[in-house]
């Protein structure tokens, strides 16, 4: 910490505390002689890169140039944003102080206001970005290729095994069994709905959810964790947003707000109702057939996520038995 400190002249630490949202990487509130600061650790495999890191920081502080509420990240004395110190890589950002808020904290107004600021994101990182046809990420968090239903048949016998094999038994593992032989009846109604490849792309933030935005007041301050920027279908990443903002306790969608913040993206990155209705029904197929959280939790054993699922996997199966409601939702 010494000799982190001491590269971007920060003072010396008098608190750290870990800030424990965030699933992939580290970050802790650091509290110095010089001020108060976010540290962020990169230890995420998929996005520790230092080059890439700046890359991405490069970006961030060309958004915050055009007026986007993002918190670019601190110099060192080498003038480069990422420091690696004793094999890692941390950057230091200024300290926001703000709030999380998910979808049911949000006014309708609020709602609206959160998909300008998206669409505004969208439409900014167009301008500051290289042309996306020249520069392509070699991997993406979400893929192009719709998914396959065989494979996730497969992986549906894989984990239904796993919770089998789980001693003692309990509650998560009965909802587990549960969701994945009605998600395995649902596919199998509905295969022939496996969407084409994925439409036109653009820059996209990539894990655009409450997590990811700190608020003042009504106001959002500033978006942050930037790793997963990237080319993407643009559309898709406002439904896969408004789909963790505002999805409720028993797992469906708050459709007059995400009406209100699907017009409001809609402006503002200039993306057609029809993009939208593409978008809606690849992020559906997608809900369909996604097992992330049961895969942290019977294959790597960890249980961060599981909170999150009891809604997700309900969700998946309202918004097949809604889908027109919530396709016109996206799109009027």
């Amino acid at each position: 910490m010494g000799a982190l400190l001491r590269l971007y002249a920060a003072g010396s630490a008098l608190t750290c505390e870990p800030v424990d949202q965030g699933l992939l990487n580290r970050g802790y509130r650091l509290s110095t002689t010089r001020g108060r600061y976010f540290l962020k650790h990169h230890f995420d495999p998929d996005t520790a890169d230092p080059a890439a890191i700046e890359r991405r920081h490069r970006a961030t502080q060309r958004l915050a140039d055009l007026g986007v509420p993002v918190a670019p990240p601190l110099a060192h004395r080498g003038g480069r944003t990422v420091a690696v110190v004793g094999g890692h890589a941390y950057a230091l950002h200024p300290w926001i102080d703000g709030r999380h808020r998910h979808g049911g904290q949000l006014t309708r107004g609020e709602s609206a206001r959160l998909g300008a600021l998206l669409g505004a994101v969208h439409a900014c990182l167009e301008r500051v970005m290289p042309p996306k046809g020249r520069t392509r990420p070699a991997t993406s968090p979400h893929p192009v290729e719709s998914a396959d239903p065989a494979a996730t048949f497969a992986l549906i016998d894989h984990l239904l095994a796993r919770v089998r094999r789980h001693r003692p038994a309990d509650a998560f593992d009965e909802l587990a069994r549960h969701r994945l032989l009605e998600r395995r009846a649902l596919l199998e109604q509905h295969t022939a709905r496996r969407p084409p490849r994925g439409g036109s792309v653009g820059w996209v933030h990539g894990d655009f959810h409450p997590f990811n935005l700190l608020y003042k007041g009504d106001a959002p301050a500033a978006i942050v964790d930037w790793d997963r920027l990237g080319v993407q279908p643009r559309a898709e990443e406002a439904v896969r947003a408004a789909a963790i903002f505002f999805v409720r306790p028993a797992g469906t969608l708050d459709l007059p707000k995400v009406r209100r913040y699907a017009r409001a993206y809609r402006r503002a990155a200039g993306a057609t109702p029809s993009e939208l209705a593409a978008a809606v029904h690849r992020v559906w197929w997608e809900r369909l057939n996604d097992f992330w959280m049961l895969r942290w939790h019977y294959e790597r054993g960890d249980t961060r996520a599981d909170c999150q699922f009891p809604a997700a996997s309900a969700l998946a199966v309202w918004w097949t038995r809604e889908y027109d409601a919530v396709c016109d939702t996206f799109v009027t």
